[in-house]
């Protein structure tokens, strides 16, 4: 079983940046694919990005695709959230979660370990 701590949440003005952490420990994070997703207020949890088990696929939601980069470290147990060009709509609760399949899933459902999440609020 794995535990996962996200970091790096905070208060960011509209076009900057942010990284997001999320560190696991109690397993290898190399046995799971890995994804991010969020949730804002009076909002379903949303799909974000996702990537494999090796780091060689990944996958975005359109609303992100060409702002944010998923990446791991499987040495150090970390996977990141680069968020550029941030917006506010972008505020929200973000989570990171595990999968046990090698490609994770855009389906929270298909995940089976969560972190507490991080806030991220975008000032406009």
């Amino acid at each position: 079983q794995v535990q996962l701590v996200e970091s790096g949440g905070g208060l960011v003005q509209a076009g900057g940046s942010l990284r997001l952490s999320c560190a696991a420990s109690g397993r290898s994070l190399s046995y799971y694919a890995m994804g991010w997703f969020r949730q804002a207020p009076g909002k379903e949890r949303g799909f974000v990005a996702r990537i494999s088990r090796s780091g060689s696929s990944t996958y975005y939601a359109d609303s992100v695709k060409g702002r944010f980069t998923i990446s791991r470290d499987n040495a150090k147990n970390t996977v990141y959230l680069q968020m550029n060009s941030l917006k506010a709509e972008d505020t929200a609760v973000y989570y990171c979660a595990a999968d046990e399949g090698s490609y994770g899933s855009m389906w929270s459902k298909d995940y089976n370990y969560w972190g507490q999440g991080t806030q991220v609020t975008v000032s406009s």
